[in-house]
């Protein structure tokens, strides 16, 4: 018998590794990389100092601030609340529990128009809820970080909530055993484990936020320098037929967005490099 073993191939449940990664690269292409390439290539039509007068016109950088201020404000804030909301439904047990679990996700199934119309009905000086305060929400870009609220709080629930369903229970008690502090063992034992998904979530529900239209163009009420979203002002300019000008402008959100997310990305990265070591 040899004394050199032969080491055995893993079996692979999806067989034709080439084959798979030469779809998923030719998927990813035509998906994504061709779309956003397009946005490139329409701005390449425009010389250097025209693109620079078009992306730092005053209207379109009151959007960027009013866009990327909205967007960081609803991601904080759907970052406290949903963790909460995904502790709740977790570790503790109540009437009506799987109906609010669901109702979680009904952002995701309801189209943002609706969303939208349905906020501004809400939050209207006339409104059932706007009606009881003294200043405006609708219209200014408070009712903004409401609807983006919204439409991102799905998505750090249901990042979170998967890994607080792993976290045993017995954890918490071992470490209050030990004499540990509610503060304390949240800060040592929880958050450590929580803290890879936060930040996912706090990324999708960011990115969602930057380029949500739908259920922001109502709420908004869209005045320029001071409501007006970019992603309005992109279509504006579609729709006036100034293609160049509305790939400039998404070209700004594109290469930004790029760089927030990885910015993100490699928080996370060193995150779970330094709870995992």
């Amino acid at each position: 018998m040899s004394s050199l073993t032969l080491k055995k191939k893993p079996a692979r449940i999806i067989p034709g590794f080439h084959l798979s990664l030469g779809y998923t690269m030719l998927y990813v292409s035509l998906l994504v990389l061709l779309p956003l390439s397009m946005i490139f290539i329409n701005t390449m039509s425009l010389s250097w100092a025209e693109f620079i007068a078009i992306i730092s016109d005053p209207r379109a950088v009151a959007s960027y601030k009013l866009s990327f201020g909205t967007a960081l404000t609803a991601g904080l804030l759907n970052v406290v609340f949903g963790t909460i909301i995904a502790w709740v439904l977790v570790r503790y047990n109540f009437p009506f529990k799987r109906i609010i679990d669901g109702l979680v996700d009904l952002p995701f199934a309801l189209p943002t128009a609706v969303a939208g119309i349905a906020l501004t009905s809400l939050y209207a000086p006339n409104g059932w809820i706007g009606q009881f305060f003294d200043f405006k929400i609708a219209f200014t870009p408070l009712g903004i970080i409401i609807a983006l609220t919204f439409i991102g709080l799905p998505f750090v629930v249901r990042t979170v909530q998967p890994v607080l369903q792993n976290i045993s229970a017995e954890i918490e008690e071992a470490s209050a055993s030990l004499g540990a502090t509610r503060l304390q063992t949240f800060t040592k034992v929880i958050f450590p484990e929580l803290a890879p998904a936060i930040l996912t979530g706090f990324s999708l529900a960011f990115a969602r936020a930057l380029g949500e239209y739908g259920s922001v163009v109502f709420i908004a009420g869209n005045m320029p320098m001071k409501t007006e979203i970019t992603p309005l002002i992109i279509m504006t300019k579609l729709e006036q037929y100034d293609y160049a000008g509305a790939t400039a402008i998404a070209t700004v959100m594109l290469v930004t967005s790029f760089v927030l997310l990885f910015t993100i990305n490699i928080m996370q990265w060193l995150a779970n490099r330094r709870f995992v070591h």
